[in-house]
């Protein structure tokens, strides 16, 4: 049996990541999963994720020679999902991915089963969080807040939500057993 693919997606500052490591170390004992790791044109210590760093170069050579599953652009960096993926989908594991919103529609084109989870957050607590990281002007921030309720308003409504506005325990929660439905 295969596993299932779950298309994790929100806005930078949502808590993707804070999420997706808070149930790390129940993942693969409860819901038979694992995280794929993304690679991205940036700095290996840039930013919390655990990610696989690429240079631009290095980048187009794993694309054009078909090594990525998946592969977008986005805030001026490039993102891909390694056809490793598959591998581990045959072995019947579930995995949960980082995806990009404005992907979603290629990422279901390319696996029509997977399963695309939104983590939202309410833009007061998206503002707070952004100013909080310091890495973008006032008026960067305003233009990701408008961005940010754009695409959550365009989300198809078979898109499963999670909201990480308050306690990363609950939003956790609710991942989990959003894991356990399928």
């Amino acid at each position: 049996m295969s596993g299932k693919l779950f298309y994790i997606m929100g806005a930078s500052g949502a808590g993707k990541d804070s999420v997706l490591n808070s149930a790390r170390a129940a993942l693969a004992d409860t819901a038979n999963c694992c995280i794929a790791h993304r690679y991205i044109t940036r700095a290996a210590d840039a930013g919390a994720e655990n990610h696989l760093a690429l240079s631009d170069a290095e980048f187009e050579f794993r694309k054009s020679n078909g090594l990525f599953k998946m592969h977008w652009a986005a805030n001026g960096l490039q993102y891909g999902i390694g056809i490793e993926v598959d591998q581990w989908l045959a072995a019947g594991v579930n995995v949960l991915m980082n995806g990009s919103r404005a992907y979603l529609a290629t990422a279901q084109d390319i696996d029509v089963s997977l399963v695309a989870i939104y983590i939202d957050v309410d833009s007061d607590c998206l503002r707070q969080r952004l100013m909080a990281r310091g890495r973008e002007s006032e008026a960067e921030i305003e233009q990701r807040l408008i961005r940010h309720a754009q695409l959550a308003k365009s989300l198809p409504g078979d898109v499963n939500r999670i909201d990480n506005s308050g306690d990363l325990n609950v939003a956790c929660t609710q991942l989990m057993t959003l894991l356990t439905e399928f």
